[in-house]
């Protein structure tokens, strides 16, 4: 599809930029902050679109809003209350939560950095052991960071190889 259409997709991108930068950044962000399927492939478009740069940072604002709407629904659901309890708590819970409150920065980045869990669930994990919005905004958004370039870069990647006439391949991700 994006083959067929990206003459139109890029003629609509120059004469609607703002336009579809802000329709662009608020569904990717409603497929994070909903836990949608697609958001590998809404970063691909993101670099498809905008290219290497400035589609990274689009797709890192993007993710970002995506993960602190999710990050507040918990934490003004039940966050509060949750980090409470485990603060008290005395067994593993509460270990665990003061482990992630002495090396919250270190905790964000591996969450980050490591996929090891599922974007949504660390959204809301994060949040029931109270890690503070600005901290999680800013470990989110740099986080991100070196997936954020692979997908964009792999979205760029397509454009240009479409724009040659070429046939994408395996070869293309590397």
């Amino acid at each position: 599809t994006l083959r067929d259409n990206r003459e139109a997709l890029l003629a609509f991108r120059d004469s609607n930029y703002l336009l579809l930068t802000a329709i662009f950044i608020l569904g990717y962000a409603a497929i994070i902050a909903f836990a949608l399927p697609g958001a590998a492939i809404a970063s691909i478009t993101g670099g498809f679109l905008f290219a290497l740069f400035p589609g990274t940072l689009i797709n890192m604002i993007a993710a970002t809003l995506g993960a602190t709407a999710t990050f507040l629904a918990a934490r003004y659901g039940f966050g509060d209350a949750a980090s409470e309890r485990m603060s008290q708590n005395k067994g593993v819970m509460g270990r665990i939560k003061k482990g992630i409150d002495e090396n919250q920065w270190e905790t964000l980045f591996l969450i980050r950095l490591l996929p090891i869990f599922p974007f949504f669930v660390s959204n809301i994990a994060l949040s029931l052991v109270g890690v503070p919005l600005w901290r999680y905004v800013v470990g989110t958004f740099f986080g991100i960071l070196p997936r954020a370039i692979v997908y964009t870069w792999i979205g760029a990647g397509l454009s240009e190889a479409f724009a040659r006439g070429a046939t994408p391949d395996l070869g293309l991700t590397f």
